[in-house]
């Protein structure tokens, strides 16, 4: 049976609107046009921080570009949001994370493994410095599976004894709006998810299109 995550997330809302309290929230984010239309939305409910741990991003220049433009975004959007960089080493974290699994199209197992390095860093963040909730900006995407990273928030929540947020944030036209923010602030929009496998595939799948499959 499918679950509707987004359903899930509003009834945890709710339950936090009847509080009359802001609870602490660690919000995993891989760059500022995913987190745009979710931290306008989410900071109705929550005193956020960004925790921006990304070794997927495999080259330093794209690693830095996303990290400054998460900084600048909500200095021009006028937010009290902090940002947390994690530890940033590709070799040692995502590489080895996805050993033998570089061949696998993107969206696959390595894509799952890849998630849950994220989001075990950020649910583990969570609890040492004390916050009541952690989630991540991944359900944005279209492209990316809200079950299996919902599925992962939920185990990593028993496993640290602390929430998950829920949600499936490209719904509700979340994702739309995104790309309008993105417009309105002038952000960069990558095309490929940051790991030089995703960048790889990208290039291949566009020399196809200009070529017609032909070499």
């Amino acid at each position: 049976m499918k679950i509707n995550y987004e359903i899930l997330m509003e009834q945890q809302l709710k339950e936090i609107e009847k509080t009359g309290i802001k609870p602490k929230l660690l919000l995993h984010s891989c760059c500022a046009p995913c987190s745009s239309a979710i931290l306008e939305f989410l900071q109705n409910y929550f005193d956020i921080t960004v925790y921006f741990y990304n070794p997927n991003i495999t080259f330093e220049e794209e690693y830095y570009k996303r990290l400054n433009e998460q900084r600048e975004y909500h200095e021009k959007r006028g937010y009290s949001i902090k940002v947390i960089e994690g530890n940033y080493n590709p070799k040692e974290d995502f590489f080895k994370q996805v050993k033998g699994l570089e061949d696998r199209k993107e969206g696959g197992e390595r894509c799952f493994k890849c998630y849950t390095l994220r989001m075990e860093a950020t649910a583990q963040k969570a609890k040492e410095l004390g916050f009541d909730y952690f989630s991540t900006v991944l359900s944005i995407s279209p492209l990316k599976n809200a079950q299996w990273i919902n599925e992962i928030g939920e185990k990593l929540s028993e496993k640290y004894g602390i929430k998950f947020l829920n949600g499936d944030f490209k719904k509700k036209n979340r994702y739309l709006r995104s790309t309008e923010i993105s417009r309105e602030y002038e952000l960069y929009r990558q095309d490929y998810c940051g790991c030089v496998f995703s960048k790889m595939e990208r290039e291949a799948k566009e020399k196809e299109k200009l070529t017609g499959g032909r070499e």
